[in-house]
């Protein structure tokens, strides 16, 4: 079987699908390969004039979807409700694709430690306030470093702990896969016909890599260039987790490649901490705690 490109999403043609952090790098790639099928897609952004470039950027040519932006700071759950409050229409995927890598200590507009207040929090929190819009599927992104995470339920924000900027990152890309995969559990108890999933770029040049504010921005630059996949090709799991018609829910895609570094997508493993059913619903109960959004699932879609 060939290998899967994004010359194999199929037509997106009335669908919405929400990217957030769509402004530059995978989310940026994500979202040119959806318009470019037909979808609607919302680019949701923290910057709105980076975000409005992007999309001048992406309809640039004649494609046959659309590209809008809506303002959306993952780490304040103020902008997360309004966001949601604003978007009145069904949407067909909501891909969960903004994140922070390794970056110096720093707290949300919320307080919460900043990795997992944006790459988690703000996420499970825009989930929870759209799933009473989403027809189809969730998508969330982890990494291969979910490897290096460890759920701590007691300090999930880092306040009894020293900082460790690395762990801190696997600990909410752990996080990550593991509310994607709750969240599927809960779509099948519930009977909806609802999916989620979860999806890695494996190593992937993007801007994530220029933000922790040490040498290792410098080192990492270096690897960019040589080792790095580009962000197309890191994009391409998220798109399979979002578009492939009958692709089941539960399933992580990453790169088919050596170590799952590069290469097309495939659905692979993970930890098996990942899949400890107990933290997991412990998780999310925190998750809704701290954010306030409580998760209810609908039986059916619209």
């Amino acid at each position: 079987m060939a290998p899967w490109t994004s010359a194999d999403i199929p037509d997106q043609t009335g669908r919405t699908i929400v990217v957030t952090g769509a402004n530059s790098g995978l989310g940026l790639s994500a979202a040119r390969a959806l318009v470019a099928h037909g979808a609607d897609v919302v680019l949701a952004c923290r910057n709105t004039d980076k975000g409005e470039q992007a999309a001048a950027e992406i309809t640039r040519d004649v494609v046959p979807g659309t590209a809008t932006v809506e303002e959306l700071d993952l780490a304040d759950l103020a902008s997360v409700r309004k966001f949601a409050g604003r978007l009145d229409r069904p949407v067909a995927a909501l891909i969960n694709n903004a994140g922070l890598m390794a970056i110096p200590e720093q707290r949300t507009a919320d307080g919460f430690e900043m990795q997992f207040g944006t790459n988690v929090l703000g996420h499970f929190a825009l989930t929870g306030l759209l799933l009473d819009r989403i027809t189809d599927r969730v998508v969330f992104l982890s990494s291969l470093a979910h490897r290096l995470g460890r759920i701590r339920l007691d300090d999930l924000n880092w306040e009894r702990r020293r900082y460790q900027r690395w762990l801190a990152y696997g600990q909410s890309k752990l996080a990550d896969l593991m509310l994607a995969y709750e969240l599927e559990h809960r779509f099948v108890a519930a009977g909806s016909p609802l999916r989620s999933l979860a999806a890695h770029p494996g190593y992937s040049a993007t801007n994530l890599q220029s933000r922790t504010e040490s040498i290792q921005d410098a080192i990492m630059g270096v690897l960019n260039k040589v080792v790095a996949q580009g962000p197309d090709m890191g994009a391409l799991p998220e798109l399979y987790a979002a578009t492939v018609p009958d692709v089941p829910g539960g399933l992580f895609i990453g790169p088919d490649g050596w170590g799952e570094s590069s290469g097309h997508p495939v659905p692979v493993g993970s930890t098996a901490a990942s899949h400890d059913r107990a933290v997991q619903a412990g998780l999310f109960a925190a998750c809704e705690e701290l954010t306030g959004v409580t998760m209810e699932v609908p039986a059916t879609t619209r």
